[in-house]
């Protein structure tokens, strides 16, 4: 297997080759688990470690390698596991806020080229979080796509109205319609994936996300478990894990995520509400905060009906939301700042 069908390109042949010191060589991180490293070239698969520089040297969890990352890698000649020394630029990620109180990121997968956003249609359909998998997936650079699963739980003409009422809002991604148990869809799904392209499952537990990989190899090569009798799927994935398909696409599982908290996504807000960003430009004010402000082009849209009310209030909830978190961001990394030149004056003090 060569390199470029792993989804090595030229973009990342540019962005590593100063990175790439001699002994090592590229691999693919494709598996996470608890600290624990699955990495990938073209000859084989291995487990690995991080060196203690790296380890050390790292000031955030975004430092560290995740599912997806390009990784400069040292192999033994006795068959140990391999030491990861570097990670290489990213051309796309997914991150979150982390769950809880934390002011920080923690990354769900990197070098994505379209994310594949699963939710169950009977249960699991929610706008609001379809909003924040929209952002989150636009703040990454990532294309999004959205896959309505388990349609056989549902008549036509009830998915024809969720999927009127999705576009409806003002999105415009392309929307799928999926059956695991039929096998309705799967075609639809096929077709959108290309040899050398890394694909990403978002989606709560249960939707189906490992079931539709499952149907994508051909086998039951993951385990799932039988629904409840409410047709909810019960979560199964405990790890993030990059898998090649047969033709030729690369594709990562994710566990479903029950906290969906976003930091730093001012601009995947204003891509995944391009039409809030559009009429805001017409604001009397430059910054219009689209509550109360006169002439506001986008409170008069909403008064209208040509923007959906509950549209309107999940775009003002993510942008409180978000400016909140970038607050307690920049506050943490001062806290850590001033403790670190704390730890070094220390040091420099006990070496005297």
């Amino acid at each position: 297997m060569e390199l470029t069908n792993l989804g090595f390109d030229e973009w990342f042949e540019r962005h590593s080759a100063a990175l790439l010191k001699p002994g090592r060589r590229i691999a693919r991180v494709t598996a996470v688990d608890r600290g624990a490293f699955l990495v990938r070239n073209q000859d084989a698969e291995t487990y690995a470690e991080l060196a203690g520089r790296l380890r050390f040297a790292a000031q955030s969890a975004i430092d560290l390698p995740c599912v997806g990352d390009w990784v400069g890698v040292q192999y033994h000649m006795s068959g140990g596991p391999a030491i990861i020394h570097c990670v290489m630029p990213r051309k796309t990620c997914l991150r979150r806020k982390c769950p809880g109180k934390t002011a920080d990121f923690q990354m769900i997968a990197a070098n994505i080229d379209v994310a594949l956003i699963v939710q169950a249609c009977e249960y699991d359909f929610n706008m609001r979080r379809l909003d924040r998998y929209l952002v989150m997936a636009n703040e990454g650079h990532i294309e999004p796509r959205i896959v309505m699963s388990k349609t056989d739980l549902i008549s036509p003409a009830e998915l024809e109205g969720i999927i009127a009422q999705i576009k409806s809002t003002g999105i415009s991604t392309q929307v799928l319609a999926l059956s695991n148990t039929t096998g309705f869809g799967l075609d639809s799904i096929r077709r959108i994936l290309s040899p050398g392209k890394t694909y990403c499952l978002l989606g709560s537990s249960g939707v189906g996300k490992t079931t539709l990989i499952n149907r994508l190899i051909g086998r039951e090569v993951f385990d799932t478990k039988e629904v409840s009798g409410t047709g909810e799927g019960v979560h199964t994935t405990a790890r993030r894990q990059l898998i090649s398909l047969e033709c030729g696409a690369l594709l990562i599982d994710t566990p479903g995520m029950r906290e969906l908290g976003l930091l730093g996504a001012t601009a995947g807000v204003n891509e995944a509400f391009a039409d809030f960003h559009e009429l805001s430009l017409n604001c009397r004010f430059s910054d219009c905060t689209h509550t109360q402000e006169p002439d506001c082009a986008v409170l008069a849209a909403v008064e209208s009906g040509n923007v959906s009310e509950e549209r309107y209030h999940s775009y003002l909830k993510l942008r409180k939301e978000i400016a909140f978190h970038d607050l307690t961001y920049i506050e943490k990394r001062k806290k850590d700042k001033v403790f670190g030149r704390f730890i070094k004056s220390a040091k420099k003090q006990i070496e005297q």
